[in-house]
């Protein structure tokens, strides 16, 4: 979300995409279409479902893996990595960026996320950036302004966007409000209390799992 208020203060003409990959916390989607209809741009969501459903063995994709409680340095924490995921919805939104002649595809990952996932990582975009110039004859950039940055420092810039904090979700569980016990629900809540910033989040539970 911060990423898209960031692209339009700076006055892109934006397409935002979302992607339903079978993902538990499905809930994200609603917050990403009513992210843009406050913004006024363009808004698709993709259908990768029947994708989702072939990527087992992750909590976030597989209802028969349990989402994993603790904070992202935990080993249990690995069972959220959806294989290829990020590889896969780049790959689309490169193509709908040829077919509409776009000059770069934007995507918000950052530091917190290169211990866990390979699709991540500095070493990643780089490849994949090239990789796309090869597979597409264009030069379509790929724009990564958060890659080296925490996510204290996101919720700092986010608020200094007027960004809605209370219309963003996070929670992998997908409930009725954010769990508080996951790894992204715990990162959230240290990223507010590192930048200093109120957090309007409800969550189920405010303390460590046991």
């Amino acid at each position: 979300m911060t990423l898209v208020h960031e692209l339009d203060n700076e006055g892109h003409s934006l397409h935002l995409l979302s992607f339903d990959y079978g993902q538990r916390h499905a809930r994200e989607l609603a917050y990403a279409r009513k992210c843009a209809e406050r913004l006024g741009v363009t808004y698709d969501e993709i259908d990768l479902s029947s994708i989702g459903k072939l990527l087992k063995g992750s909590a976030l994709t597989d209802g028969t893996v349990l989402v994993a409680k603790g904070h992202y340095a935990y080993d249990t924490m690995s069972a959220t990595v959806v294989p290829n995921r990020n590889t896969i919805m780049l790959a689309v939104a490169y193509g709908i960026a040829v077919s509409e002649g776009s000059a770069a595809v934007a995507i918000g990952i950052h530091s917190g996320d290169h211990l866990l996932y390979p699709d991540c990582r500095p070493e990643f975009i780089e490849a994949f950036e090239q990789m796309e110039k090869t597979a597409t004859e264009q030069d379509i950039q790929l724009l990564v302004p958060f890659l080296h940055l925490s996510k204290s420092e996101i919720v700092t810039i986010g608020e200094n966007l007027g960004v809605p904090f209370q219309d963003t979700w996070s929670c992998y569980e997908g409930g009725d409000v954010h769990c508080g016990l996951c790894g992204t629900c715990i990162e959230r809540r240290e990223a507010f209390e590192l930048a200093g910033i109120r957090d309007p989040t409800v969550y189920a539970s405010t303390g460590e799992p046991g």
